[in-house]
Parts: structure tokens; C-alpha cells; sequence
């Protein structure tokens, strides 16, 4: 039971922490503080020149199972690639090619493809 006065006390202690737990989990911009530092958008451009046969240079998927990667936050697409080159996620192509990135690689890739403006249009009914 907590007693009276004391959950007002506990809040501000928490409060920056519990937001930005919620940041992340909800995507929001704040999703993508971790891998700001390094980020250059420019640089990630020219290294997505290697991901343009699966991912083009806009994002958009152009092999079946490659997922499109525009609009996506860098956080997203940073922890995968990181993921892919520690050996945590498999695929054959990218396996291979996350090994030879380095952090600033990723990073910089990670700023470039969640750069990309994109939109949905909803079906009609």
C-alpha cells in the first residue's frame, strides 16, 4: 500500500525514464536519439549503393524478400543490421554484407533510409 504523498514523490523520479521507454516503443523521434551521434544522411546515400538491387535507393523493395526499408527510424535499422552482422538475425545475402559494415556504416545507412518521406493511401472500400 503506498501511503499518502509518497506516489507523488516516486513520479518525478521516474518520469524521464518511463518516457522514454514509452519513445521507443511508440517509434517517435526520440527512437532514433541513440543513433544520431554519427548519423550523415549524404554518406548513407553513397552506401546504399550496395543495398539498391534488394532495398533501391528510395527504400522500396525491389527483390520479393527484402523488406522496404524507406520511412523506417534509424533505431530500427540500425539494431537489424546490428543484429545481422552479430549473427542474432540470418539471411544469406545479409548476413554477409552486415559483416564488413562498421558502426559509422550502419549508422550512417540507418540516417539515410529513415530520411525517406513516405505515405499510405488506405484501400477504399
Amino acid at each position: 500500500m503506498i501511503r499518502k504523498g509518497r506516489a507523488m514523490s516516486f513520479w518525478p523520479k521516474f518520469a524521464p525514464h518511463l518516457a522514454l521507454a514509452a519513445a521507443l516503443l511508440l517509434g517517435t523521434p526520440l527512437a532514433n536519439f541513440g543513433a544520431a551521434a554519427a548519423q550523415d544522411i549524404r554518406a548513407g546515400r553513397e552506401k546504399a549503393a550496395s543495398c539498391v538491387p534488394c532495398h533501391g535507393l528510395d527504400g522500396i523493395a525491389k527483390a520479393p524478400d527484402a523488406p522496404n526499408l524507406a520511412g523506417d527510424s534509424s533505431f530500427y535499422v540500425d539494431a537489424q543490421l546490428k543484429a545481422f552482422r552479430g549473427g542474432q538475425r540470418q539471411h544469406p545475402q545479409m548476413t554477409l554484407i552486415a559483416q564488413s559494415l562498421s558502426d559509422e556504416d550502419i549508422a550512417d545507412l540507418a540516417a539515410w533510409y529513415s530520411a525517406i518521406k513516405i505515405s499510405a493511401k488506405l484501400p477504399q472500400d
